[in-house]
């Protein structure tokens, strides 16, 4: 008989396991991992580097991260957020640095780092971890729960499910009663094949993309970064639709269309200025002289649009060929036909729907006595480190809630 058994091992899930034996030693605490290796996410995260968490220290900001779970992460942060999840590493040992775009990883840029710190913790705090323990089957039990695993029937007081997107805990607790929200993919890259895009992988431009609807209306937009890759389109502002559009772009079948302006302007300024380059240098190629703060490559490829361009100079340049250009450099149209995974993150919208959640303790108001934390719950975030410190606060706020029902 165990005190807490913790599915899932996972950041959530050490987290939780190490924090409850530093609040209460005595607790008999297992961590049941499916696989035979634990942290498996931890190591691949972030390039094998590991995004710890996020510069911000601010809990209303940092929660504005999160298209799913800003209003229930509010107060837990609060409580805990990223300055205490720098501080609880670094205190055992894993120095950890603010890299400019805001994102945190380990000084050695090696996830190991925080691998084995976890892994170190929860060896020293006395957690037992059990491998290839695959639930199949919870249910309630005397005073507790009683699970079911590919290799032994286990007994607990309180379970906490750290399974992250695990369609079937989601089953089993869509058989309890509670509501799941079915998932759907979130943080993806948009493909496109399109001639404009063809060899330009690799140039990035800070613009704004739009996703344009059936009627012609904007359903979602954002500002950032762009990236062209191989396959189409992505980077912070791709990736932020991505996440806050995850449902609208499910139904869509991932296939829409999107408009991309490359600069930070709108067409008539952008036309004007085009005009004013006209007289500035007349006896100019227009593929050699950028007017905008734009790649070479990209600004060669949106001329080259044009007609008769590559020999083309601004003094013979017509009127309607410069709104031509004014259009594509502020409103670019590319049909999007599909998506694609971001690098070796796989991120899902859904899971146990958050109004079955009491955030205080991150515990069912179905069960007491059950407990949920990180990507099992309908919780996401965009890249930059922020789903991880969802599990870290999940994981030390459970931590809390089960230490404080032990007598003093």
């Amino acid at each position: 008989m165990y005190d807490v058994l913790i599915v899932g091992g996972g950041a959530a899930g050490f987290f939780a396991a190490v924090n409850l034996k530093q609040l209460a030693p005595a607790l008999k605490v297992a961590i049941l991992e499916r696989g035979d290796k634990p942290l498996a996410k931890v190591l691949v995260s972030g390039g094998g580097r590991c995004n710890v968490t996020h510069g911000i220290f601010d809990p209303k900001e940092l929660s504005g991260y999160y298209p799913r779970g800003q209003k229930e992460l509010l107060g837990p942060f609060h409580r805990f957020m990223t300055g205490d999840t720098m501080e609880w590493f670094e205190s055992r040992g894993v120095p950890l640095k603010i890299e400019e775009d805001g994102r945190v990883f380990p000084v050695s840029d090696s996830s190991q780092s925080i691998a084995a710190c976890l892994q170190n913790a929860a060896k020293n705090a006395g957690v037992e971890i059990l491998l290839k323990q695959g639930v199949k089957q919870v249910r309630s039990a005397d005073k507790g729960w009683g699970l079911t695993t590919t290799q032994a029937q286990l007994q607990c007081r309180f379970l906490v499910l750290a399974t992250g997107s695990s369609p079937k805990i989601w089953k089993l607790l869509d058989n309890m009663g509670h509501r799941i929200v079915a998932p759907v993919p979130s943080l993806f890259t948009f493909n496109i094949k399109d001639p404009i895009l063809d060899g330009l992988a690799g140039v990035s431009v800070a613009g704004r993309v739009e996703v344009v609807g059936p009627n012609g209306k904007v359903l979602l937009q954002d500002e950032g970064p762009v990236l062209i890759t191989h396959w189409g389109l992505s980077g912070p502002a791709v990736l932020k639709l991505s996440a806050w559009g995850a449902r609208e772009l499910h139904q869509l079948d991932y296939r829409f269309n999107i408009r991309v302006s490359w600069l930070g302007i709108d067409r008539q300024q952008c036309l004007e200025l085009l005009k004013e380059q006209r007289q500035i240098q007349p006896k100019k190629k227009m593929v050699n002289a950028r007017v905008f703060d734009l790649p070479k490559r990209l600004w060669a490829r949106l001329v080259m649009q044009l007609d008769r361009a590559e020999d083309l100079i601004w003094a013979d340049v017509r009127n309607e060929q410069l709104q031509q250009l004014a259009s594509l450099l502020t409103a670019s149209n590319f049909e999007v036909a599909g998506k694609s995974t971001f690098k070796e993150e796989f991120v899902t919208a859904g899971g146990v729907a958050l109004d079955e959640v009491d955030f205080r303790r991150f515990e069912s108001k179905l069960f007491p006595g059950l407990f949920m934390a990180g990507e099992i719950l309908d919780i996401d975030a965009i890249t930059g480190g922020f789903n991880f410190q969802n599990a870290w606060t999940g994981g030390y706020i459970i931590a809390e809630a089960i230490s404080a029902n032990q007598p003093s």
